[in-house]
């Protein structure tokens, strides 16, 4: 058994539907499936856009929906010989009209809460499934559209739910039993008491884990719109190529430092099954693309990959006020958690004279206030200096298993980047060795990345 997860890139419109049903149907041919789907490519985005419309009172809300509509139906007349059109267009008629009533109480009450939001999300994947569903029956399978929120559990936290595991795994399991090619909705799910709500970023890849963990899949296949997980971002670096073969802990920094193929946490309930998972090419899929496994053979480059965060800022805390004196990072670290700052990365020089953190450039604001405050006496009194602010800046990391235990990496990587002239402002690395993380200006992205490809993988692909 596989499960088979396409995002919205790949159902983009009619064209690429059909294409993903061929697919669907070749790789039928070839043992048990399990398809998951997103909702049509734009759809959640208009459905989000539409929710907020409706709550400010505006009435190009019905636009949106038109817009939505008219994409489902189009598709619809496209793909659907004219006497197989009815029943769908009834199906998607009878959702359309649900949302269209939704978004006017939403109108009439000038609110659109958390919950009410999810239900309105999840028709794009409940629609996007209805058709997909109903086109491959057309073409002699049968396949049933499953309702995600009937298998997959969670709390109420309206937005990005978190997942009550032990019971999603055992009604996912009873609730695929005996279908011939079912088709999940991604994203979504409800709590206990039957209450829609949404994964969060990425949920159509989390669904198909859990789908797969549940299932005890032998693989889960991520089809999106590129052949794999990249060694660079190829809008910076030419010379990038896909990368065959990545360990999980290699994926899951990857994938937080930007490179977009899959989210981390997606990955949690593969990895604790020990699943594999396999990005593909649904506009190519003769491409191999990347196979994410627990061990990778060891290969002949040290880094396998390197990714960037634009749009970071940095703070430097400084002062001989901090020296030796127990619970000043604690009250630092509390400050910005108190003001819903994430911190990516904390540098420390060993004197405890100072401590950089760096996070996004738009929590710069919220984060110089939270510290203001917090260390208020500590800058009256001068035992800690004014802070120092640092904008416009990007977050590199090179990644790879195979820099563990590996001398002279940190030498080569900043050598390189030295003779360039490229300043680095921050420097970070874990003990797990996988990663190391610097800061430089955003001006110098693109010779770093390219000077750092260049260096560690230049003919490696």
């Amino acid at each position: 058994m596989r499960v088979l997860k396409f995002g919205g890139s790949s159902l983009a419109d009619w064209q690429r539907i059909e294409n993903v049903a061929k697919i669907v149907l070749d790789e039928f041919q070839r043992g048990k499936i399990v398809v998951v789907l997103s909702a049509m490519k734009g759809v959640t985005d208009r459905l989000i856009d539409a929710s907020r419309k409706a709550e400010m009172g505006r009435e190009g809300y019905r636009e949106d929906i038109r817009w939505i509509s008219e994409k489902h139906f189009e598709t619809v007349r496209r793909l659907f010989q004219p006497k197989d059109q009815t029943g769908i267009i009834t199906s998607l008629q009878l959702m359309f009209n649900e949302i269209d009533d939704l978004l006017h109480g939403v109108e009439l009450i000038r609110e659109c809460s958390p919950k009410t939001r999810d239900l309105i999300m999840s028709f794009g994947e409940r629609m996007s499934c209805t058709l997909f569903a109903s086109y491959i029956e057309s073409r002699g399978v049968k396949a049933e559209m499953v309702d995600a929120r009937e298998c997959i559990k969670t709390n109420n936290r309206f937005g990005s739910a978190i997942v009550d595991f032990e019971r999603s795994y055992k009604l996912t399991a009873g609730k695929l039993k005996g279908k011939v090619l079912p088709v999940i909705t991604g994203f979504i799910a409800s709590t206990e008491e039957g209450i829609t709500t949404t994964l969060g970023r990425n949920g159509s890849d989390y669904t198909a884990s859990i789908v797969g963990a549940a299932i005890g899949a032998e693989c889960i296949e991520i089809w999106t719109d590129v052949d794999g997980v990249l060694s660079a971002d190829p809008g910076y670096v030419k010379d990038a190529f896909v990368i065959p073969q990545l360990s999980y802990q290699e994926a899951m920094e990857l994938s937080y430092f930007g490179a977009k193929v899959i989210h981390p946490y997606t990955m949690i309930p593969a990895v604790e099954k020990r699943i594999p998972i396999r990005i593909r090419n649904s506009l190519n899929p003769s491409a191999e693309g990347t196979l994410i496994t627990e061990s990778v053979e060891r290969q002949d480059r040290a880094v396998t990959g390197i990714a960037s965060i634009d749009s970071i800022a940095l703070i430097n805390v400084e002062g001989g006020g901090m020296i030796g004196i127990p619970g000043v990072a604690a009250r630092i670290f509390g400050a910005l958690a108190k003001a819903s700052v994430n911190i990516m990365m904390i540098s420390q020089a060993s004197s405890e004279h100072s401590i950089c953190l760096v996070f996004n450039e738009s929590d710069s604001q919220k984060a110089l206030d939270s510290l203001r405050e917090e260390l208020a006496l500590e800058l009256e009194t001068k035992r800690i200096e004014n802070f120092e602010l640092k904008r416009d800046l990007v977050m590199i990391a090179i990644i790879g298993e195979n820099m563990r235990g590996t001398p002279g990496i940190s030498g080569k990587l900043f050598s390189s980047l030295g003779r360039e002239g490229i300043n680095v402002f921050a420097i970070a690395q874990g003990s797990s060795e996988r990663n190391i993380s610097f800061i430089i200006s955003k001006k110098d992205e693109v010779r770093a990345l390219n000077t750092i490809h260049t260096a560690f993988l230049k003919g490696k692909g």
